[in-house]
C-alpha cells in the first residue's frame, strides 16, 4: 500500500512538473501525499518536479511539524530544526520542502490525501497583478465550477514558510465555517497555487482547470475584459445533480 502511495505520488509529480504545462521548472513547487493519520510524504527540498523519483520524498510526522504553529517565537532556525526533527529517518540529511508546515496543516483534514503546489506561469501572470483577487474568484464558464468549486481560498501575500501556514490555517478553517465544505485550491498572491483533492488524478485536474481559466481571463483582456457568470449561474452549475455526476468522472 505504502509503495502504492508513493508510485501515484511520483507519477502525479512529474506530471505537474512536465514542461510543455508550464506549471514548475527547476526546483519550484512541491507535492505530497498522506500516508496515514500521523505521517505523510513531502517532496525533499532542492529536487526537481519534472524528473523526481520515490525516493526525493521525506517522510514526516505530522505532530511536530503542527506543533511550530503554537510558537509564537518560532525562529527559521527553529523551523529548520524541527523539520529535520520530525523525519521519520534521522539518518537522511536533507531539508523537507519549506512549505511542510502548509501540507501539514492541509492534511489535518482527512478528505486531502494528496497536494499539489506549483507556480503555473497563466495563474501566476494574475496573481502578480493589481486584480488578482478579483480575476482569480470570478468563474469564467461551466467546467470552472465543477472542478474547482464555486469558490477558493485566496491568501494576500506572506512570507513562505511558518508565516504562511499559519495564514493558510487561518483562511481553511474560514471557508469551510462560511461556505460549508473544503476548498479544493487555494491561490497565494505574488506566489502560486495549492491543488488538494482525495486523488492524485484530482490534483492534476484542478491544476491544469486552473490554469485554462487563468488564460481565458487574460485573453479576454483584449476584447474588454473578462465577464464573470452571475452567482445565479454558479449557485446553478453547482447544484445541477448532472454536473455532480460529472464532477465525479473527471
Amino acid at each position: 500500500m505504502l509503495e502504492k502511495i508513493l508510485e501515484q505520488l511520483t507519477k502525479m509529480s512529474r506530471f505537474l512538473g512536465q514542461p510543455e504545462h508550464y506549471l514548475a521548472i527547476l526546483g519550484e513547487g512541491n507535492t505530497s501525499a498522506r500516508k496515514d493519520d500521523k505521517h505523510f510524504y513531502i517532496k525533499a527540498s532542492g529536487t526537481t518536479l519534472q524528473t523526481i523519483q520515490d525516493t526525493d520524498f521525506l517522510c514526516v510526522q505530522t505532530e511536530p511539524v503542527l506543533s511550530l504553529l503554537d510558537n509564537p517565537s518560532a525562529t527559521d532556525e527553529d523551523v529548520i530544526k524541527t523539520l529535520q526533527a520530525a523525519k521519520v529517518d534521522k539518518q537522511d540529511k536533507r531539508m523537507p520542502s519549506v512549505e511542510t508546515i502548509l501540507h501539514a496543516v492541509l492534511y489535518q483534514y482527512p478528505q486531502y490525501m494528496f497536494i499539489g503546489h506549483t507556480h503555473p506561469v497563466y495563474v501566476n501572470s494574475i496573481l502578480c497583478s493589481k486584480n488578482a483577487e478579483e480575476y482569480i474568484q470570478g468563474r469564467t464558464c461551466p467546467d470552472h465550477i465543477v472542478v474547482l468549486g464555486k469558490k477558493s481560498v485566496f491568501i494576500p501575500y506572506v512570507d513562505p514558510g511558518l508565516t504562511l501556514a499559519r495564514v493558510v490555517c487561518d483562511k481553511v478553517r474560514e471557508f469551510a465555517d462560511m461556505e460549508g465544505y473544503l476548498p479544493r485550491a487555494i491561490f497565494m498572491e505574488n506566489h502560486g497555487l495549492i491543488a488538494m483533492g482525495p486523488t492524485p488524478g484530482k490534483v492534476q485536474a484542478i491544476t491544469l482547470m486552473a490554469e485554462k481559466c487563468a488564460q481565458i481571463v487574460l485573453g479576454s483582456a483584449i476584447c474588454g475584459g473578462p465577464k464573470f457568470l452571475s452567482d445565479e449561474a454558479i449557485c446553478r452549475i453547482d447544484t445541477r445533480p448532472d454536473e455532480h455526476y460529472r464532477q465525479k468522472l473527471l
